[in-house]
């Protein structure tokens, strides 16, 4: 996936997030990148679709390592709960800088943001980055998930909100409403 840095449409992306992350999370957004990229050509997305997950997937973390002052910058607080825990504003922060960048594309900046809490079901861009920020191997967790995501999306989606949800009720981590809408949002849906 380094290969993806070289591209040029790619390059100058790949210098802005190397410049505002460590070594070891760029390597996890890489490794992002490419189960995203790899996920979305097994579900046969659109090359627009598939250029999409690529760029959503190289800048979801690119606010990640910012302190708590730089994130509330970036996306000021909507609830009590963001201003507690600013690391929740990693996704919206991700997307105020893609858009100071320059990207405009709605489902591209959907996605970054959609990372950290969901996205709608239908959302099928955001489900693949989502799915690959939390089955990428480097991770060491929810092999699961990604296996399943080869073979039914949708299914794996809710496999990985259900997982996160299940991580913070475990950890006594209070639940952001929107990960929450997300849940609902796939509640009920068959597996």
């Amino acid at each position: 996936m380094l290969n993806l840095c070289s591209e040029p449409a790619f390059a100058a992306w790949c210098a802005r997030v190397r410049s505002l992350v460590g070594r070891d999370r760029f390597a996890h957004v890489l490794r992002v990148t490419e189960l995203a990229a790899e996920l979305a050509e097994a579900a046969g997305f659109s090359e627009a679709d598939l250029e999409r997950v690529r760029l959503a997937a190289l800048l979801h973390d690119a606010a990640r390592e910012l302190n708590a002052e730089q994130l509330m910058e970036l996306a000021p607080p909507a609830c009590q709960l963001e201003r507690e825990h600013p690391l929740t504003l990693h996704g919206r922060a991700a997307r105020a800088l893609a858009e100071s960048w320059g990207v405009e594309d709605e489902v591209v900046l959907g996605a970054i943001e959609g990372h950290v809490m969901g996205v709608h079901p239908d959302d099928h861009v955001g489900t693949v980055v989502y799915i690959a920020d939390v089955s990428e191997p480097g991770r060491n967790v929810n092999s699961a998930i990604r296996e399943l995501a080869f073979r039914d999306l949708p299914a794996a989606y809710r496999a990985a909100v259900r997982s996160k949800i299940t991580y913070l009720e475990a950890t006594g981590k209070p639940v952001h409403p929107a990960t929450m809408r997300a849940y609902e949002a796939i509640r009920g849906a068959a597996d």
